[in-house]
Formats: structure tokens, C-alpha cells, sequence
């Protein structure tokens, strides 16, 4: 079953008083239980190919479809309930609440969803240990590795049971090591938890781990 859908994707911005295609038209389709791996230089349209597909920004021209349903032109308020329900992000930055707890992190987004009171704890517990935390669990995020930090994040991300997992240069901050432990993390999800993920990356030592490959230069999907 398809999860996504992008066809004639094209994202426009204006520099300088003049138009910027970030993207130039894309058509790509990612099936459930997939680890899709977007790859490319910086500039590349992989964040904007990305924030897109999770319904953060509109297209150009060209629609997405999400379980088979329009999304592109939805209003604010139905893409808002859509990443909240049906989606999980992992960024960059983290944004992970330094004086709270790994557990309170993962609880945290819970409370947000309206998740059952009485299935929280049991489920930001099964949580952490998919991701390897359960000894840490009660400890301060800043007193946590970066790849700890990561694999929370992880955590909270699919701790609501989204759909799909939108991951933007989870590893950029990591050495290659906890890079590769972080994406087979990634790899394991998709298969224990029944999530699909969608992950960015310049890396080339990551594409092992990839059930669907995108190569990307230029805002066009080369290969």
C-alpha cells in the first residue's frame, strides 16, 4: 500500500526579485514498512522535497497524497491534525527539552496528543527500549550522548504510532559509528512498529540500510 505520493512536484522562491525552482518537478511513490532514503548534496531539495511531503509546506504546483488522499491544498488546520496524528518528525536541531527527562520527553508529546492516561507509561517504556534507553530513560537529555539524544527523539517520533517518519539529516551531527546505529534503529522501526520512514541524508555510507533509494542534485531526482 502507498503511503505517499508526489506527482509533478515544484516549489518556487523569490531571490533577489527573482524566481528560485528549488524543485523542478517530482514524481515518486513510497510504500508502507519502507526505510526511503533521499540523498544529495546540500542545495540538493532534499529539506524542501521533505518539509513538502510532511505537509509543512505547500507545493508550487504538483499535489501529495497521503494514504491516497490530496493533501497539498488542504487547509491549515487539516495538515496541522495530520502531522500531529499521522506523522513524526526527526530534525536536526532536536529540539529535545533539556530539563526534562528522556521519559518525559517521549510522555511529553503523548499528553499533547490526547493519548489514554492509562497507556502512557507502558508505552513511552516500550518506546525507549525499541530505541535501546531503557537504562537511561530517567536521565536529563543534556546528560545524554548525542546519539542517545537522537535515538529520544526517535522515540518521540513515533511514540504517538504515526504513520510515517520524516527524518532530516538525522546522523549530520554524529560520528560514523552512532550514525549507522542511529539509521538501523531507523531499520528496525519499520518492521517492529509498522512505520514507514522517509530519511534525508548527504551521507553515502547510510544507503546500505535503504529499501528505496532517491538520488537528488539540483531540485530534480536523478536516479
Amino acid at each position: 500500500m502507498e503511503v505517499l505520493r508526489a506527482t509533478g512536484i515544484k516549489r518556487c522562491y523569490n531571490s533577489g526579485g527573482e524566481a528560485f525552482w528549488a524543485l523542478k518537478g517530482m514524481d515518486l511513490a513510497i510504500e508502507e514498512k519502507q526505510l526511503a532514503i533521499f540523498r544529495g548534496i546540500s542545495g540538493s531539495g532534499k529539506t524542501t522535497l521533505m518539509n513538502i511531503l510532511g505537509a509543512l509546506d505547500p507545493p508550487t504546483e504538483g499535489d501529495v497524497f497521503f494514504c491516497g488522499e490530496s493533501i497539498a491544498r488542504a487547509s491549515e488546520r487539516k495538515r496541522d491534525m495530520l502531522r500531529r496524528k499521522e506523522m513524526g518528525f526527526v530534525f536536526q536541531s532536536l529540539a529535545l527539552v533539556s530539563m526534562m527527562t528522556a521519559y518525559e520527553n517521549v510522555e511529553f508529546i503523548l499528553r499533547i496528543n490526547g493519548y489514554p492516561i492509562k497507556e502512557r507509561k507502558s508505552r513511552v517504556e516500550e518506546c525507549l527500549a525499541l530505541v535501546g534507553l531503557t537504562s537511561r530513560m530517567h536521565h536529563l537529555s543534556q546528560e545524554l550522548s548525542g546519539g542517545e539524544q537522537q535515538r529520544v527523539a526517535i522515540a518521540r517520533a513515533i511514540a504517538h504510532r504515526p504513520k510515517v517518519i520524516f527524518a532530516d539529516e538525522p546522523t549530520a551531527e554524529l560520528d560514523t559509528i552512532t550514525g549507522l546505529q542511529v539509521v538501523k534503529v531507523f531499520k528496525d522501526l519499520t518492521e517492529q512498529e509498522n512505520v514507514t520512514v522517509v530519511l534525508a541524508t548527504h551521507d553515502p555510507g547510510l544507503m546500505f540500510a535503504a529499501d528505496v533509494l532517491y538520488e537528488m542534485e539540483d531540485g530534480e531526482i536523478i536516479r
